[in-house]
């Protein structure tokens, strides 16, 4: 394999999708409140898919120096773990990630908030901030949090609530009460994706001394766990919808969630960890669809 395949592989381009559902989400509801900024919105997603790309660097590299990546996994073969990178190479692209990444976020704020807003700047200067030490600290070093179970917290707090509310206060400067529903929404399905890459994996995890929530809860119990986060992701975004019913075509998001019960149709008659792995892509790619779907109805349709 080459240079280029082995740094894509790396980059895990399969999972974009899902990290560009909170900004599509975002820009919907700025959109819905009046705000429209295309430069903004092409900024924000060149920011999160450099925040993807290191936490995907990141997390290819601390599962592989801590052993996690191994013959058991059931999952693509990482990077490190085959060979195809090596810990100099991998190191590099984290801190060359990095480094775009702090360029961009410098970019972003001062294109959404001028010169002249200095506390906006500096609080999003300290989120950008946060969201690399996130994106590394998921499996790196000695106190990675994926390891203690806290993977789900964070990917809902920056998936979800960060992702969604902080790309829409970029272009509105404020923050609604109903517009938490969607975020919520979408870091409960981020969530999804995480337990289900989980639920694959807990085998493995356990082995290695991974203790996400579901080797600490169980294989069973994190199903349950499973359909509990995707109906409340269904009832949050039935709630905003509710409350900002226009016409039938405010539930055209709801279409999003026919894959997403087909999906967890399938994971509760499933019993084998390695066919959860095609369930992965059909659920960041339904919460895509979903993001496309509330962008529509809310800004197009509306």
């Amino acid at each position: 394999m080459s240079k280029t395949k082995a740094w894509l592989n790396a980059a895990r381009l399969r999972t974009l999708p899902l990290s560009l559902s909170g900004i599509i989400v975002g820009t919907a509801l700025a959109g819905f409140y009046g705000y429209i900024n295309y430069v903004i919105f092409v900024l924000a997603l060149m920011t999160t898919i450099g925040f993807q790309v290191t936490s995907n660097f990141a997390n290819d590299y601390g599962d592989g120096v801590k052993g996690t990546d191994n013959e058991d996994r059931i999952g693509p073969k990482r990077a490190l773990q085959s060979g195809l990178l090596t810990r100099e190479e991998l190191k590099f692209g984290i801190v060359l990630s990095i480094i775009i990444n702090v360029l961009l976020v410098l970019v972003l704020v001062f294109v959404a908030f001028g010169i002249q807003n200095y506390g906006y700047i500096i609080l999003f200067l300290v989120l950008g901030a946060a969201s690399i030490w996130a994106a590394i600290k998921y499996t790196v070093g000695t106190s990675a949090y994926g390891y203690r179970g806290l993977g789900d917290l964070f990917v809902f707090l920056f998936f979800g609530l960060l992702g969604v509310l902080g790309c829409m206060f970029l272009y509105t400067k404020f923050i609604t009460a109903d517009s938490l529903l969607p975020a919520i929404t979408i870091g409960l399905l981020s969530v999804g994706v995480l337990n289900l890459n989980n639920l694959r994996d807990s085998l493995s995890d356990k082995k290695v001394g991974k203790n996400t929530l579901v080797v600490q809860m169980g294989f069973q119990n994190g199903k349950r766990y499973h359909y509990t986060l995707l109906l409340l992701a269904f009832i949050t975004m039935g709630g905003f919808i509710f409350l900002n019913f226009v016409n039938w075509t405010s539930t055209i998001p709801l279409l999003g969630f026919v894959p997403i019960f087909v999906h967890m149709r399938k994971v509760s008659v499933t019993q084998d960890h390695i066919l959860l792995d095609p369930e992965l892509k059909k659920l960041a790619l339904s919460t895509f669809l979903l993001a496309v779907l509330f962008y529509f109805s809310f800004n197009i349709f509306s």
